[in-house]
């Protein structure tokens, strides 16, 4: 069985400029998502999509492949991680490879292990379902989130709010570390996001996302815990 990781890593990045080699610890960003990758016991082959040279260099030294520069209608803001993700596979069917599934690793979250990883990975092959996506818990559950209505304060949820903490379902967003998709269906459905999968719980502490000047600065902090 082949399993593909793709690590998206584009140059530009308006939140924090160049954010994917940012030094986190001892070595760049997109660094801590390649080791994960390369330690997993089911990444067949790790590819880095990127439009920046300098990342491809820095990938390729941490082990990464890089076929290719991406293009440059694919490193815009409008582009969209599956538009990277379907032309990195339509390149590489030009050299008779595909793999049975995806491993989508967003740099952005240098916590995310191998453990999390094969977890991922072993929890979708185990099941029927053609995805498997890493969520973490909610730290503000929606049944207390509140929308303006005009001037008037509704609840965002239809049901009824619940008062009580303890009587609140248990309820997880995706947190982008991890998105372990079956290829033939992401082809089909043009996405990333499937309607059969289930999802891995990450620890909170591994699910920092990294998407502003704050957010590095506490991955810093957690680092040197």
């Amino acid at each position: 069985m082949e399993i593909l990781a793709i690590i998206p890593a584009r140059g530009g990045s308006k939140g924090l400029p160049g954010k994917n080699i940012k030094i986190l610890g001892d070595k760049p960003l997109i660094a801590h998502t390649i080791i994960a990758a390369k330690e997993s016991k089911f990444i067949s082959r790790s590819i880095v999509s990127t439009d920046s040279s300098k990342i491809a260099n820095i990938a390729k030294n941490f082990g990464a492949e890089i076929p290719f520069i991406r293009p440059d209608y694919l490193a815009t803001d409008e582009a969209t991680s599956v538009d990277v993700v379907l032309h990195l596979l339509q390149e590489l069917k030009k050299d008779n490879y595909v793999p049975d599934f995806v491993c989508l690793l967003q740099c952005t979250s240098p916590f995310r292990n191998s453990t999390d990883i094969d977890s991922s990975v072993e929890k979708c092959l185990n099941t029927n379902f053609d995805a498997c996506y890493s969520v973490s818990k909610v730290s503000s559950s929606p049944y207390w989130m509140k929308v303006f209505d005009g001037e008037k304060l509704s609840s965002f949820m239809d049901n009824k709010t619940i008062l009580r903490r303890q009587d609140l379902p248990m309820i997880y967003e995706l947190n982008g570390a991890i998105y372990f998709v079956k290829t033939s269906e992401l082809i089909k459905n043009k996405s990333l996001h499937l309607s059969n999968a289930t999802g891995y719980i990450m620890p909170e502490d591994r699910s920092i996302d990294i998407d502003s000047a704050l957010d590095f600065e506490l991955a810093k902090l957690k680092l040197r815990r």
